[in-house]
Protein backbone atom coordinates (compact mmCIF):
# COMPACT_ATOMS: atom_id res chain seq x y z
CA UNK A 1 0.00 0.00 0.00
CA UNK A 2 1.21 3.77 -0.66
CA UNK A 3 2.75 5.74 2.58
CA UNK A 4 0.07 7.72 2.51
CA UNK A 5 -2.27 5.01 3.44
CA UNK A 6 -0.36 3.17 6.92
CA UNK A 7 -0.61 6.70 8.06
CA UNK A 8 -4.17 6.11 8.44
CA UNK A 9 -6.25 4.08 10.36
CA UNK A 10 -8.19 2.36 8.13
CA UNK A 11 -10.13 -0.16 9.59
CA UNK A 12 -9.65 -3.86 9.22
CA UNK A 13 -13.63 -4.34 8.67
CA UNK A 14 -12.87 -2.17 5.11
CA UNK A 15 -12.01 -4.73 2.39
CA UNK A 16 -9.48 -3.23 -0.18
CA UNK A 17 -10.72 -5.17 -3.43
CA UNK A 18 -8.93 -4.97 -6.86
CA UNK A 19 -9.64 -8.17 -8.25
CA UNK A 20 -12.52 -8.22 -10.97
CA UNK A 21 -13.09 -12.35 -9.37
CA UNK A 22 -12.59 -11.32 -5.60
CA UNK A 23 -15.26 -8.03 -6.44
CA UNK A 24 -17.93 -10.86 -7.73
CA UNK A 25 -17.60 -12.84 -5.00
CA UNK A 26 -18.19 -9.86 -2.29
CA UNK A 27 -21.45 -9.09 -4.53
CA UNK A 28 -22.28 -12.94 -4.19
CA UNK A 29 -21.76 -13.52 -0.30
CA UNK A 30 -22.99 -10.08 0.64
CA UNK A 31 -26.09 -8.56 0.40
CA UNK A 32 -25.61 -4.37 1.53
CA UNK A 33 -23.02 -2.75 -0.39
CA UNK A 34 -21.14 0.47 -0.39
CA UNK A 35 -17.76 0.86 -2.44
CA UNK A 36 -15.91 3.65 -2.74
CA UNK A 37 -13.83 3.70 -5.88
CA UNK A 38 -10.87 6.33 -6.01
CA UNK A 39 -8.75 8.34 -8.18
CA UNK A 40 -5.45 7.35 -5.83
CA UNK A 41 -4.90 6.70 -2.26
CA UNK A 42 -4.22 10.31 -1.58
CA UNK A 43 -8.19 11.04 -2.82
CA UNK A 44 -9.52 8.24 -0.30
CA UNK A 45 -7.53 9.31 2.44
CA UNK A 46 -10.43 11.44 4.15
CA UNK A 47 -13.16 9.04 3.00
CA UNK A 48 -11.32 6.23 4.32
CA UNK A 49 -11.34 7.84 7.61
CA UNK A 50 -14.68 8.20 8.13
CA UNK A 51 -15.80 5.13 6.55
CA UNK A 52 -13.78 3.42 8.96
CA UNK A 53 -16.15 4.50 11.68
CA UNK A 54 -19.34 4.14 9.69
CA UNK A 55 -18.03 0.19 9.25
CA UNK A 56 -17.19 0.06 12.94
CA UNK A 57 -21.29 0.89 13.20
CA UNK A 58 -22.70 -1.07 10.56
CA UNK A 59 -20.36 -4.11 11.47
CA UNK A 60 -22.69 -7.55 10.97
CA UNK A 61 -25.51 -5.25 9.01
CA UNK A 62 -23.36 -4.17 5.51
CA UNK A 63 -19.93 -4.24 4.42
CA UNK A 64 -18.05 -1.26 3.34
CA UNK A 65 -15.27 -2.17 0.34
CA UNK A 66 -12.68 0.18 -0.99
CA UNK A 67 -11.15 0.11 -4.44
CA UNK A 68 -8.16 2.31 -5.81
CA UNK A 69 -8.56 2.89 -9.29
CA UNK A 70 -5.41 4.40 -9.55
CA UNK A 71 -3.09 1.61 -9.47
CA UNK A 72 -2.42 -1.14 -12.20
CA UNK A 73 -4.28 -3.77 -11.05
CA UNK A 74 -7.81 -2.00 -9.98
CA UNK A 75 -7.81 0.00 -12.99
CA UNK A 76 -8.98 -2.73 -14.91
CA UNK A 77 -11.55 -3.79 -12.58
CA UNK A 78 -13.07 0.49 -12.26
CA UNK A 79 -13.02 -0.30 -16.35
CA UNK A 80 -14.45 -2.92 -16.48
CA UNK A 81 -17.59 -1.82 -13.49
CA UNK A 82 -17.50 1.00 -15.78
CA UNK A 83 -16.75 3.84 -13.05
CA UNK A 84 -14.35 6.82 -13.16
CA UNK A 85 -13.46 8.68 -9.85
CA UNK A 86 -11.16 10.69 -12.10
CA UNK A 87 -14.79 12.41 -13.63
CA UNK A 88 -15.90 13.09 -9.90
CA UNK A 89 -14.72 16.64 -8.24
CA UNK A 90 -12.81 14.90 -5.49
CA UNK A 91 -11.72 12.16 -7.12
CA UNK A 92 -14.19 9.50 -5.11
CA UNK A 93 -17.29 8.21 -5.84
CA UNK A 94 -19.17 5.64 -3.71
CA UNK A 95 -22.00 3.45 -5.11
CA UNK A 96 -23.98 1.01 -3.23
CA UNK A 97 -24.77 -2.60 -4.30
CA UNK A 98 -27.54 -4.85 -3.42
CA UNK A 99 -28.28 -8.01 -3.40
CA UNK A 100 -25.39 -8.97 -5.69
CA UNK A 101 -26.85 -5.87 -8.15
CA UNK A 102 -25.98 -2.03 -8.41
CA UNK A 103 -28.52 0.27 -6.33
CA UNK A 104 -27.93 3.47 -6.24
CA UNK A 105 -25.04 5.98 -6.17
CA UNK A 106 -24.73 6.98 -2.83
CA UNK A 107 -25.86 10.69 -3.05
CA UNK A 108 -26.58 11.71 0.77
CA UNK A 109 -24.99 13.64 3.01
CA UNK A 110 -21.23 12.53 3.86
CA UNK A 111 -21.39 12.21 7.60
CA UNK A 112 -21.19 9.38 9.89
CA UNK A 113 -24.73 9.66 10.96
CA UNK A 114 -26.51 9.86 7.58
CA UNK A 115 -23.90 7.12 5.95
CA UNK A 116 -24.90 4.75 9.22
CA UNK A 117 -28.63 5.44 8.97
CA UNK A 118 -28.16 4.65 4.73
CA UNK A 119 -26.11 1.45 5.90
CA UNK A 120 -29.03 0.39 8.07
CA UNK A 121 -31.98 1.26 5.50
CA UNK A 122 -30.59 1.64 1.69
CA UNK A 123 -34.24 2.21 0.55
CA UNK A 124 -35.19 4.58 3.38
CA UNK A 125 -35.72 7.84 3.11
CA UNK A 126 -32.80 10.77 3.78
CA UNK A 127 -32.82 11.39 7.61
CA UNK A 128 -34.75 15.16 8.36
CA UNK A 129 -31.72 16.89 8.93
CA UNK A 130 -30.43 16.01 6.13
CA UNK A 131 -32.66 18.77 4.65
CA UNK A 132 -30.98 22.17 4.68
CA UNK A 133 -34.23 23.82 5.11
CA UNK A 134 -34.15 21.69 8.61
CA UNK A 135 -30.66 23.69 10.24
CA UNK A 136 -32.28 25.17 13.30
CA UNK A 137 -34.04 22.29 14.29
CA UNK A 138 -32.09 20.75 16.96
CA UNK A 139 -32.24 16.84 16.04
CA UNK A 140 -32.18 14.53 19.04
CA UNK A 141 -31.04 11.20 18.08
CA UNK A 142 -30.69 9.56 21.59
CA UNK A 143 -32.46 9.40 25.29
CA UNK A 144 -29.40 11.19 26.61
CA UNK A 145 -29.57 13.62 24.40
CA UNK A 146 -32.96 14.11 24.86
CA UNK A 147 -32.32 14.49 28.78
CA UNK A 148 -29.35 16.59 28.12
CA UNK A 149 -31.32 18.86 26.18
CA UNK A 150 -34.30 18.82 28.75
CA UNK A 151 -31.97 19.58 31.53
CA UNK A 152 -29.92 22.67 29.98
CA UNK A 153 -32.51 24.41 28.03
CA UNK A 154 -33.91 27.30 29.47
CA UNK A 155 -36.08 28.58 26.21
CA UNK A 156 -39.87 27.04 25.96
CA UNK A 157 -39.45 23.91 23.71
CA UNK A 158 -41.86 21.96 21.26
CA UNK A 159 -40.51 18.62 20.76
CA UNK A 160 -41.81 16.25 17.65
CA UNK A 161 -41.88 12.93 18.32
CA UNK A 162 -42.38 11.52 14.85
CA UNK A 163 -41.65 8.18 12.49
CA UNK A 164 -39.95 8.93 9.44
CA UNK A 165 -42.96 7.06 7.05
CA UNK A 166 -45.21 9.07 8.76
CA UNK A 167 -47.12 11.31 6.09
CA UNK A 168 -48.96 13.93 8.57
CA UNK A 169 -45.23 14.41 10.24
CA UNK A 170 -43.78 14.94 6.23
CA UNK A 171 -46.26 17.66 5.58
CA UNK A 172 -45.90 19.48 9.15
CA UNK A 173 -42.06 19.23 8.87
CA UNK A 174 -41.62 22.51 6.20
CA UNK A 175 -43.78 24.69 8.56
CA UNK A 176 -42.33 23.36 11.71
CA UNK A 177 -38.87 24.18 10.51
CA UNK A 178 -39.68 27.40 8.83
CA UNK A 179 -40.84 28.48 12.78
CA UNK A 180 -37.74 27.17 14.06
CA UNK A 181 -35.47 29.73 12.32
CA UNK A 182 -38.22 32.66 12.41
CA UNK A 183 -38.04 31.61 16.46
CA UNK A 184 -34.71 31.24 16.23
CA UNK A 185 -33.36 32.53 20.11
CA UNK A 186 -36.53 32.90 21.81
CA UNK A 187 -38.02 29.24 21.41
CA UNK A 188 -35.91 25.74 20.24
CA UNK A 189 -38.06 23.58 18.16
CA UNK A 190 -36.88 19.95 18.35
CA UNK A 191 -37.24 16.68 16.38
CA UNK A 192 -36.82 13.23 17.40
CA UNK A 193 -37.75 9.96 15.34
CA UNK A 194 -38.71 7.53 18.14
CA UNK A 195 -39.92 5.04 15.63
CA UNK A 196 -37.97 2.06 16.59
CA UNK A 197 -38.58 0.03 19.53
CA UNK A 198 -35.45 1.05 21.18
CA UNK A 199 -37.54 4.42 22.39
CA UNK A 200 -40.48 2.55 23.83
CA UNK A 201 -39.53 4.02 27.30
CA UNK A 202 -39.81 7.62 25.92
CA UNK A 203 -42.88 6.64 24.05
CA UNK A 204 -44.71 5.25 27.41
CA UNK A 205 -42.97 8.50 29.20
CA UNK A 206 -44.64 11.07 27.06
CA UNK A 207 -47.77 9.34 25.69
CA UNK A 208 -46.74 8.88 22.00
CA UNK A 209 -49.41 6.74 20.97
CA UNK A 210 -49.41 8.17 17.37
CA UNK A 211 -47.49 10.40 14.75
CA UNK A 212 -46.51 13.17 15.34
CA UNK A 213 -46.91 13.61 19.19
CA UNK A 214 -45.59 17.54 19.99
CA UNK A 215 -44.89 18.32 23.03
CA UNK A 216 -44.28 21.20 25.03
CA UNK A 217 -41.56 21.67 27.88
CA UNK A 218 -40.92 24.79 30.26
CA UNK A 219 -37.59 24.75 32.05
CA UNK A 220 -37.22 20.82 31.15
CA UNK A 221 -40.69 20.06 32.27
CA UNK A 222 -43.73 18.26 30.18
CA UNK A 223 -46.91 20.86 30.26
CA UNK A 224 -48.88 19.69 27.26
CA UNK A 225 -49.20 18.82 24.10
CA UNK A 226 -49.60 20.84 20.86
CA UNK A 227 -52.20 19.68 18.45
CA UNK A 228 -53.05 21.85 16.09
CA UNK A 229 -51.92 19.61 13.17
CA UNK A 230 -52.51 21.63 10.23
CA UNK A 231 -50.45 24.10 11.45
CA UNK A 232 -48.57 27.20 9.74
CA UNK A 233 -45.32 28.20 10.77
CA UNK A 234 -47.42 31.41 12.10
CA UNK A 235 -49.47 29.17 13.76
CA UNK A 236 -46.93 27.67 15.44
CA UNK A 237 -45.81 30.99 16.52
CA UNK A 238 -49.18 32.36 17.77
CA UNK A 239 -49.50 29.58 19.80
CA UNK A 240 -46.08 29.37 21.35
CA UNK A 241 -47.31 33.03 22.37
CA UNK A 242 -49.90 31.70 24.82
CA UNK A 243 -49.53 27.79 25.49
CA UNK A 244 -52.35 26.19 26.44
CA UNK A 245 -53.70 22.67 27.38
CA UNK A 246 -55.95 20.86 23.69
CA UNK A 247 -59.37 21.47 24.61
CA UNK A 248 -61.28 18.34 25.35
CA UNK A 249 -63.73 17.89 22.32
CA UNK A 250 -67.60 17.29 23.33
CA UNK A 251 -67.98 13.31 22.28
CA UNK A 252 -70.52 12.65 19.56
CA UNK A 253 -73.45 11.52 20.37
CA UNK A 254 -73.93 7.70 18.52
CA UNK A 255 -76.77 7.37 16.32
CA UNK A 256 -77.98 5.28 18.31
CA UNK A 257 -79.12 7.72 21.41
CA UNK A 258 -80.50 10.26 19.08
CA UNK A 259 -84.02 10.03 18.53
CA UNK A 260 -85.04 8.28 15.10
CA UNK A 261 -87.58 5.67 14.16
CA UNK A 262 -84.62 3.72 12.65
CA UNK A 263 -84.16 0.59 14.71
CA UNK A 264 -80.73 0.03 16.14
CA UNK A 265 -79.53 -3.44 16.43
CA UNK A 266 -76.54 -4.82 17.96
CA UNK A 267 -74.53 -8.67 18.36
CA UNK A 268 -77.00 -9.42 20.97
CA UNK A 269 -80.91 -8.52 19.50
CA UNK A 270 -80.10 -8.77 15.99
CA UNK A 271 -81.09 -12.42 15.18
CA UNK A 272 -84.37 -11.87 17.12
CA UNK A 273 -85.17 -8.50 15.51
CA UNK A 274 -84.33 -10.64 11.62
CA UNK A 275 -86.77 -13.48 12.69
CA UNK A 276 -89.97 -11.28 13.88
CA UNK A 277 -89.98 -8.93 10.93
CA UNK A 278 -90.80 -10.32 7.28
CA UNK A 279 -88.65 -7.62 5.59
CA UNK A 280 -85.88 -5.64 6.75
CA UNK A 281 -83.27 -3.38 5.48
CA UNK A 282 -80.36 -3.08 7.52
CA UNK A 283 -77.33 -0.45 7.03
CA UNK A 284 -74.13 -0.97 8.62
CA UNK A 285 -72.23 1.97 9.60
CA UNK A 286 -69.00 3.47 11.41
CA UNK A 287 -69.76 6.69 13.57
CA UNK A 288 -66.71 8.34 11.44
CA UNK A 289 -67.92 7.43 8.19
CA UNK A 290 -68.68 10.93 6.03
CA UNK A 291 -70.60 9.53 3.95
CA UNK A 292 -72.64 7.07 6.43
CA UNK A 293 -73.72 10.57 8.06
CA UNK A 294 -74.36 12.03 4.64
CA UNK A 295 -76.63 9.65 4.10
CA UNK A 296 -78.44 9.43 7.54
CA UNK A 297 -80.81 11.94 7.15
CA UNK A 298 -82.08 10.45 3.88
CA UNK A 299 -82.28 7.14 5.54
CA UNK A 300 -84.12 8.73 8.96
CA UNK A 301 -86.45 10.48 6.51
CA UNK A 302 -87.43 6.79 4.72
CA UNK A 303 -88.18 4.64 7.76
CA UNK A 304 -90.10 7.31 9.13
CA UNK A 305 -92.46 7.39 6.32
CA UNK A 306 -92.29 3.18 6.34
CA UNK A 307 -93.20 3.89 10.61
CA UNK A 308 -96.25 5.85 9.57
CA UNK A 309 -97.60 3.94 5.86
CA UNK A 310 -100.70 1.56 6.36
CA UNK A 311 -99.38 -0.91 3.93
CA UNK A 312 -95.34 -0.77 4.96
CA UNK A 313 -92.96 -3.09 2.77
CA UNK A 314 -90.65 -3.26 5.98
CA UNK A 315 -88.77 -1.57 8.37
CA UNK A 316 -85.48 0.10 8.35
CA UNK A 317 -82.67 -1.03 10.97
CA UNK A 318 -78.91 0.08 11.43
CA UNK A 319 -75.57 -1.23 13.75
CA UNK A 320 -72.70 0.04 14.45
CA UNK A 321 -70.53 -2.16 13.02
CA UNK A 322 -67.19 -0.96 14.47
CA UNK A 323 -68.98 -1.90 17.95
CA UNK A 324 -71.01 -4.46 17.14
CA UNK A 325 -68.09 -6.82 15.62
CA UNK A 326 -69.61 -10.17 15.62
CA UNK A 327 -72.32 -9.46 13.09
CA UNK A 328 -69.65 -7.01 11.01
CA UNK A 329 -67.51 -10.42 10.76
CA UNK A 330 -70.35 -12.51 10.46
CA UNK A 331 -71.87 -10.49 7.27
CA UNK A 332 -68.10 -9.51 6.01
CA UNK A 333 -68.79 -5.83 6.11
CA UNK A 334 -65.02 -4.39 4.84
CA UNK A 335 -66.59 -0.70 3.62
CA UNK A 336 -69.09 1.33 4.73
CA UNK A 337 -72.01 2.43 4.67
CA UNK A 338 -73.11 -1.35 3.39
CA UNK A 339 -76.79 -1.83 3.11
CA UNK A 340 -78.05 -5.60 3.13
CA UNK A 341 -81.53 -6.81 2.85
CA UNK A 342 -83.49 -9.73 4.82
CA UNK A 343 -86.33 -11.17 4.07
CA UNK A 344 -87.99 -14.01 6.45
CA UNK A 345 -85.19 -14.08 8.47
CA UNK A 346 -82.49 -14.94 5.82
CA UNK A 347 -79.91 -12.45 3.89
CA UNK A 348 -81.30 -12.16 0.83
CA UNK A 349 -79.17 -8.95 -1.32
CA UNK A 350 -76.74 -6.59 -0.70
CA UNK A 351 -77.59 -3.11 -2.15
CA UNK A 352 -75.16 -0.41 -3.47
CA UNK A 353 -77.25 1.95 -5.47
CA UNK A 354 -79.63 2.82 -2.66
CA UNK A 355 -78.97 6.05 -1.07
CA UNK A 356 -81.75 8.35 -0.90
CA UNK A 357 -85.34 8.35 0.53
CA UNK A 358 -87.06 8.03 -2.62
CA UNK A 359 -84.74 4.77 -3.66
CA UNK A 360 -85.32 2.98 -0.73
CA UNK A 361 -89.24 3.22 -0.69
CA UNK A 362 -89.27 2.58 -4.25
CA UNK A 363 -86.75 -0.25 -4.17
CA UNK A 364 -88.79 -2.29 -0.72
CA UNK A 365 -91.90 -1.71 -2.48
CA UNK A 366 -90.75 -4.08 -5.37
CA UNK A 367 -87.43 -5.72 -3.88
CA UNK A 368 -85.41 -7.18 -6.71
CA UNK A 369 -82.14 -8.32 -7.35
CA UNK A 370 -79.82 -5.17 -8.01
CA UNK A 371 -77.94 -5.10 -11.05
CA UNK A 372 -74.91 -7.34 -11.07
CA UNK A 373 -72.10 -5.68 -9.58
CA UNK A 374 -69.17 -4.73 -12.27
CA UNK A 375 -65.53 -6.47 -11.65
CA UNK A 376 -63.72 -4.46 -9.15
CA UNK A 377 -60.85 -2.20 -10.37
CA UNK A 378 -58.42 -4.12 -8.80
CA UNK A 379 -60.14 -7.35 -10.68
CA UNK A 380 -59.42 -6.03 -14.03
CA UNK A 381 -56.39 -7.01 -16.18
CA UNK A 382 -54.63 -2.83 -15.86
CA UNK A 383 -50.73 -1.40 -15.58
CA UNK A 384 -51.93 0.17 -12.00
CA UNK A 385 -50.30 -1.96 -9.15
CA UNK A 386 -53.32 -1.88 -6.17
CA UNK A 387 -51.69 -1.78 -2.90
CA UNK A 388 -52.90 -2.72 0.71
CA UNK A 389 -51.39 -1.26 4.16
CA UNK A 390 -49.07 -3.91 4.68
CA UNK A 391 -46.94 -3.84 1.60
CA UNK A 392 -47.97 0.06 0.63
CA UNK A 393 -44.17 1.41 1.54
CA UNK A 394 -41.80 -1.72 0.52
CA UNK A 395 -43.67 -1.32 -2.75
CA UNK A 396 -43.07 2.03 -3.51
CA UNK A 397 -38.82 2.15 -2.36
CA UNK A 398 -38.84 0.16 -5.38
CA UNK A 399 -39.73 3.27 -7.66
CA UNK A 400 -38.18 5.98 -8.45
CA UNK A 401 -41.51 7.77 -9.62
CA UNK A 402 -45.30 6.98 -8.43
CA UNK A 403 -48.67 7.93 -8.44
CA UNK A 404 -51.16 6.83 -6.11
CA UNK A 405 -54.19 7.15 -5.97
CA UNK A 406 -56.47 6.98 -2.74
CA UNK A 407 -60.30 5.86 -3.68
CA UNK A 408 -63.56 4.37 -2.76
CA UNK A 409 -64.91 2.51 -4.68
CA UNK A 410 -68.41 3.66 -3.98
CA UNK A 411 -67.10 7.59 -4.86
CA UNK A 412 -68.25 9.01 -7.95
CA UNK A 413 -65.73 11.49 -8.71
CA UNK A 414 -63.09 8.40 -8.32
CA UNK A 415 -65.35 6.33 -10.79
CA UNK A 416 -64.81 9.05 -13.63
CA UNK A 417 -61.24 9.21 -12.76
CA UNK A 418 -60.34 5.54 -12.99
CA UNK A 419 -60.40 5.34 -17.01
CA UNK A 420 -57.61 8.00 -17.05
CA UNK A 421 -55.53 7.30 -14.37
CA UNK A 422 -55.52 3.40 -16.17
CA UNK A 423 -54.67 4.60 -19.37
CA UNK A 424 -51.71 7.30 -18.04
CA UNK A 425 -50.45 3.83 -16.34
CA UNK A 426 -50.64 1.77 -19.27
CA UNK A 427 -48.28 4.52 -21.08
CA UNK A 428 -45.73 3.80 -18.75
CA UNK A 429 -46.50 0.27 -18.22
CA UNK A 430 -42.84 -0.58 -19.62
CA UNK A 431 -40.89 1.77 -17.72
CA UNK A 432 -39.25 -0.03 -14.78
CA UNK A 433 -38.87 3.25 -12.71
CA UNK A 434 -42.14 4.51 -13.22
CA UNK A 435 -45.21 2.86 -11.39
CA UNK A 436 -49.29 4.25 -10.82
CA UNK A 437 -50.90 2.65 -7.93
CA UNK A 438 -53.83 2.61 -6.24
CA UNK A 439 -54.76 2.23 -2.96
CA UNK A 440 -58.85 1.49 -1.57
CA UNK A 441 -59.78 3.57 1.67
CA UNK A 442 -63.00 1.97 1.93
CA UNK A 443 -60.78 -1.87 2.89
CA UNK A 444 -60.72 -2.06 7.16
CA UNK A 445 -56.98 -2.80 6.30
CA UNK A 446 -56.44 0.31 4.68
CA UNK A 447 -57.89 2.79 7.26
CA UNK A 448 -54.67 3.42 9.16
CA UNK A 449 -52.49 3.60 6.13
CA UNK A 450 -55.18 6.22 4.34
CA UNK A 451 -55.32 8.42 7.76
CA UNK A 452 -51.53 8.35 7.87
CA UNK A 453 -51.02 9.58 3.98
CA UNK A 454 -52.94 12.48 5.00
CA UNK A 455 -56.49 11.41 2.80
CA UNK A 456 -59.47 13.66 4.14
CA UNK A 457 -61.28 13.55 0.42
CA UNK A 458 -61.41 10.89 -2.80
CA UNK A 459 -60.03 10.64 -5.13
CA UNK A 460 -56.55 11.96 -3.22
CA UNK A 461 -53.56 11.39 -5.67
CA UNK A 462 -49.97 11.45 -3.79
CA UNK A 463 -46.74 11.30 -5.61
CA UNK A 464 -43.98 9.48 -3.94
CA UNK A 465 -39.86 9.37 -5.09
CA UNK A 466 -38.73 5.89 -3.90
CA UNK A 467 -41.57 5.91 -0.78
CA UNK A 468 -40.70 9.30 0.22
CA UNK A 469 -43.97 11.52 -0.26
CA UNK A 470 -43.34 14.65 -2.32
CA UNK A 471 -46.43 16.04 -3.06
CA UNK A 472 -50.28 16.24 -3.35
CA UNK A 473 -50.91 16.02 -7.04
CA UNK A 474 -53.95 18.61 -7.74
CA UNK A 475 -53.72 18.85 -11.76
CA UNK A 476 -56.53 17.73 -14.17
CA UNK A 477 -58.10 14.19 -13.81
Amino acid sequence: LPAVVFSLKVSPLIEKISDHKDFKKLLRTRNNVLVLYSKSAAAAESSLRLLSSVAQEVKGRGTISWIDCGDTESRKLCKKMKVDPNSKEKGVDLLHYKDGAFHTAYNRAVTLKSMVAFLKDPEGAPLWEEDPEAKDIVHVDSEKELRRLLKKEDKPLLMMFYAPWCGVCKRMMPSYQQAATELKGKYVLAGMNVYSAEFERIKEEFNVRGYPTICYFEKGKFLFNFENFGATAADIAEWLKNPQAPQPQAPETPWADEENVVYHLTDEDFDKFIKDHSSVLVMFHAPWCGHCKKMKPEYEKAAEFLHVASDSPGVLAAVDATVNKVLAERYHISGFPTLKYFKDGEEKYTLPHLRTKKKIIDWLQNPEAPPPPEPAWEEKQTSVIHLAGEDFRESLKKKKHTLVMFYAPWCPHCKNAIPHFTTAAEVFKEDRKIAYAAVDCAKGQNHDLCKQEGVDGYPTFNYYNYGKFVEKYTGDR
